[in-house]
């Protein structure tokens, strides 16, 4: 039976997976502090988990990765680093939720395989921690495409396509690809996010990227669905 450890469990993503799976352990930046050596090698010595869930991070508002960007290395890239390390150590499976804006978004239906180029500094960050992960091949990269539930903007992008999805989606998901390899995309169909958002809100306004946010970033998500059919 997996026994896995969580990291950044009190943000909004790790809230909802506590609530749909009890039997992991989850912990807090202050209980388990990323950049700390000492604090990592401590919990996975207590716990001896077969599985660490890195949900910690740095992630909105996005324009905190041009504000500051030591913070935004920090916790994606060197904490990112430091649990691999401590991980590898000891041959514990690590599983890092990287974006799926690290594809270019400008031809869309991106495979695992593509090449990736990062559209804000955001998305480099995560790829800074999924370079420390690929090293490490006891070890699962999900590039996501998440979003909370309601919709938390008043507009949505009608011409621009994504394959956005719904954090308690996401979590039922990953409990099925715990002991998957490599990488997977994770999201949900391909479409607009207009279309996506108005689903849940029937009085969501239309907006037009004008180059600021990429025209395709959506997904080919084919190995996620032979996965969990």
């Amino acid at each position: 039976m997996n026994k896995v450890i969580v990291t950044g469990s009190d943000g909004r993503f790790g809230k909802i997976l506590k609530k749909i799976d009890k039997t992991f352990i989850y912990k807090s930046k202050k209980q388990l502090n990323i950049l700390s050596i000492k604090s990592i090698s401590k919990n996975l010595k207590k716990y001896k988990p077969s599985h660490l869930l890195h949900l910690a991070g740095l992630s909105r508002p996005m324009k905190i990765h041009d504000q500051d960007i030591k913070k935004s290395i920090d916790l994606n890239i060197i904490g990112t680093c430091n649990l691999v390390k401590e991980a590898a150590k000891k041959g514990i499976k690590i599983i890092y939720l990287s974006t799926s804006y690290v594809y270019p978004g400008k031809k869309g239906n991106y495979n695992e395989g593509d090449p990736v180029k990062p559209w804000n500094n955001y998305a480099w960050s995560k790829l800074g921690g999924e370079c420390a992960v690929q090293m490490y091949k006891n070890s699962l990269i999900i590039r996501l495409c998440m979003t909370e539930k309601p919709f938390v903007h008043k507009n949505a992008y009608a011409n621009v396509k994504s394959n956005f999805i719904y954090q308690e989606d996401v979590a039922h998901i990953i409990l099925k690809v715990l002991n998957k390899k490599g990488i997977i995309n994770v999201g949900g169909p391909s479409q607009t996010i207009y279309n996506f958002a108005k689903k849940g809100n029937k009085k969501i306004k239309k907006i037009f990227s004008k180059g600021e946010f990429p025209k395709r970033t959506d997904m080919n998500l084919n190995k996620l669905k032979r996965i969990i059919k």
